[in-house]
């Protein structure tokens, strides 16, 4: 999606939009052909349909050089692309990051920043991360190690919603991430708030029965098993508006990733935000029939269960 004028000629900042992640078990035969063809590779195909992917293992890991190198080349026919990547878990959710891991981070942001492939740095930190005095330091300290890329900061407790700290971002031009989560007891509320040129959305699912649970026996993905309904996107389509005419770029990312619910969810978004029907992966319209009243173009095989068109 380019920039665009709204009905009062506000001028609107890119939005892409586009899935956390593209390495899932779950993916194949769904979001993926069962049969893939010689040289397939995900990311190749995801920037067919999106305009950004968000990087997951650079969470787990630094990302690798080589590595970060091959993800570039993979979505080279895509020239409107742009990764974003979420910062080590090292400096968001421990302690103790070295400056060894610091160069360690950037091997691997550099490259894709060094082609235009960066186009934000998430740092996510978890719930029970709160706003207090030695918080707020260590944010200060982690934003200064990383100001010279465009970072925005996710945060899910509600103590972190006050005017003082979007100062405290708007100051340092570090974007604030607005997310759709659980609501359970002091989570963060939706918003559509913008505290620099960067906007970020990340939409995780409303599975407040699995959000926080400590059951071992729950499948981890069982967090982000969710579908959004179109009735709960709208609202987000309306807060990604505001955010866009008031950014130069904002990142719109679905990471309820179970079975390709937040593909489908992304395709939906990028439907109502455009006004135009999308490009939609074959095999997914054959899992999420409700795909069909926005595909650009007919199934080349029927569906099981067709439903007419809007």
């Amino acid at each position: 999606m380019t920039s665009k004028s709204n009905s009062d000629g506000a001028k609107h900042g890119r939005v892409l939009v586009g899935p956390a992640g593209w390495s899932y078990s779950d993916w194949n035969g769904i979001v993926y052909p069962s049969r893939r063809p010689r040289g397939f590779h995900e990311a190749t195909y995801l920037a067919e349909f999106f305009d950004t992917i968000e990087i997951n293992t650079s969470f787990y890991n630094p990302l690798r050089p080589e590595l970060a190198a091959q993800w570039v080349e993979r979505v080279s026919g895509n020239p409107h692309f742009l990764f974003t990547a979420k910062l080590w878990q090292r400096f968001t959710h421990e302690e103790g990051a070295t400056s060894a891991d610091e160069l360690s981070v950037r091997m691997g942001f550099d490259v894709l920043r060094s082609v235009d492939r960066l186009g934000a740095v998430l740092l996510q930190f978890p719930f029970s991360f709160h706003n207090t005095p030695e918080n707020l330091i260590r944010l200060k300290g982690i934003i200064g190690t990383f100001s010279d890329y465009p970072l925005a900061v996710e945060v899910r407790h509600s103590s972190w919603a006050q005017p003082g700290f979007y100062d405290f971002l708007h100051e340092r031009h570090v974007g604030i991430c607005n997310i759709d989560q659980p609501l359970i007891g002091r989570s963060i509320r939706p918003g559509e708030r913008t505290t620099s040129a960067l906007g970020y959305v990340r939409l995780h699912g409303r599975r407040d029965d699995t959000w926080f649970s400590d059951d071992p026996e729950m499948p981890s993905h069982e967090r982000y098993n969710y579908l959004y309904s179109e009735e709960e996107l709208a609202p987000w389509a309306r807060r990604i508006e505001h955010v866009a005419a008031h950014t130069k770029t904002t990142f719109v990312v679905t990471n309820n990733h179970f079975e390709g619910k937040g593909v489908v969810n992304a395709l939906q978004l990028i439907h109502m935000l455009t006004h135009s029907k999308v490009h939609v992966p074959e095999t997914l319209r054959h899992r999420y029939p409700e795909l069909e009243a926005i595909a650009d173009a007919p199934a080349s095989e029927p569906t099981l269960f067709p439903l007419p068109p809007k």
